[in-house]
């Protein structure tokens, strides 16, 4: 059996157990480790035996769990309600400000947090019902809450960078930097397409009618809200930049600063941080599950030599420019998306993807960027996107799952524009790396 085919039979073999529902971590080790011992005898458990300790030795993997702490320990606290009341007094006399808010909600959120999930869960639970209250058409915050949400594994600290960093060997620090401004692009598409919705259609986002009471010592005094995460994230960020600390310290610093940030609120209690310390065990070991797995799943591809052999498939065989693999490969992002998480789509396809991509001269930082925007339309677009189910399980009763189907499409229309735009001026991502490590 030749090489290519021994590859393809692993993942097809890899797809038939996901499809049975098997965990993605098991999936994907039992089909590495089956390979090893196949194809080298006894000896080829040293593949991916080799493969999770050169993990282990992997320093930054320590800020995995301080970021999981942090995002949980804001979660938990309820801070956002905070700076969500911050964005309802300061927007609410603009039709459709309070949607505009939400997605400035989001990027804060998004600083403070790094998982999409997080994002979602917050924005479900306290954005939404305040905004069908307010009389906003469902369809349209239904599609203002999941936009948001994507936000979370785009704006630093997103663990979902960190998990890139791990597999395709990229500096943690530099895909932080190549996020901000594609981040921060995207949420201002959204906020701009908003105000136009409700610019043409001002029944969409009405104006808050009870803001006249709101004292303007009142308004200054929320503008702490606004604050607090953003002096996280400044004092996570700025030592790291400035190269007063390594990523690990940084990330100390940033779990530290949101603990401390909840105990001055008064929002800490011993059942919340026993709370959040086991949420953050049990979500830092998964990962640490599925990075194992795909690591050793990677060590045998290598081994097989599978991606010199889907490099000559597309470029000698089938002729195809480097462009037009770089869009086959969002393309199927697209369709995995259907079935699968952003981290499973990582781990599944980066022993192929990533060598591929700096084979044909694509910058790998660059691809981060695109992998994590085409991953978040991919789990948002119908019929099967993982997100809109996760959606359905947060809202409330009123929202069904036709009014998600509905809300999220003009959503993912901006998102595919930013993901082009980005694509064909990649200095939106590289700019800021580059200015600072002067790559």
């Amino acid at each position: 059996m030749s090489q290519e085919h021994i590859a393809l039979f692993m993942f097809a073999s890899m797809m038939l157990m996901l499809f049975t529902g098997q965990r993605v971590f098991g999936a994907i080790g039992a089909i590495a480790a089956i390979a090893a011992i196949a194809l080298w005898g006894t000896s080829g458990h040293n593949i991916p035996f080799s493969a999770a300790i050169k993990l282990m030795k992997w320093y930054p993997l320590l800020t995995l769990p301080m970021f999981i702490f942090m995002g949980y320990v804001l979660s938990e606290s309820r801070l956002a309600d905070d700076l969500y009341r911050m964005f309802h007094v300061w927007f609410g006399k603009i039709n459709g400000g309070l949607a505009m808010g939400t997605i400035g909600l989001m990027v804060l959120i998004s600083a403070m947090n790094g998982l999409s999930v997080a994002g979602m869960a917050i924005g479900a639970t306290i954005a939404l019902p305040e905004l069908l209250r307010r009389g906003y058409d469902k369809i349209m915050v239904t599609g203002v809450i999941q936009a948001g949400s994507s936000l979370g594994i785009l704006v630093p600290p997103s663990v979902v960078l960190v998990l890139y960093a791990m597999i395709a060997r990229q500096p943690v620090g530099q895909l932080w930097l190549a996020g901000i401004i594609p981040g921060l692009f995207m949420a201002t598409m959204f906020i701009i397409y908003i105000w136009i919705r409700c610019r043409i259609n001002p029944k969409l986002g009405p104006v808050a009618d009870d803001l006249d009471v709101v004292t303007p010592q009142e308004k200054h005094r929320l503008l702490g809200a606004g604050i607090l995460p953003l002096a996280i994230f400044a004092a996570m960020m700025v030592p790291f930049v400035n190269g007063w600390t390594s990523l690990v310290e940084s990330s100390a610093i940033g779990a530290l600063a949101a603990l401390l940030a909840s105990i001055l609120k008064k929002r800490m209690s011993w059942s919340i941080l026993h709370k959040c310390t086991r949420q953050t065990l049990g979500i830092s070991c998964m990962f640490m599950w599925i990075i194992l797995a795909a690591l050793g799943f990677g060590a045998v591809f290598d081994g097989l030599g599978a991606v010199k052999a889907i490099d000559s498939l597309f470029t000698e065989r089938l002729d195809l420019s480097p462009w037009m693999i770089l869009i086959l490969m969002q393309l199927s992002f697209i369709l995995m998306g259907t079935f699968l998480d952003d981290t499973a789509m990582l781990v599944i396809v980066a022993p192929l993807y990533v060598p591929l991509v700096g084979a044909l001269g694509f910058d790998l930082i660059w691809y981060g960027v695109l992998y994590t925007i085409t991953t978040q339309i991919a789990y948002m677009t119908p019929p099967f996107g993982y997100n809109l189910f996760l959606m359905r399980s947060m809202a409330p009763p009123e929202i069904e799952l036709q009014h998600i189907y509905k809300s999220i499409l003009p959503f993912v229309g901006v998102m595919i524009l930013a993901l082009a735009i980005i694509m064909i001026f990649p200095k939106l991502a590289l700019w800021l790396p580059n200015h600072v490590y002067g790559r």
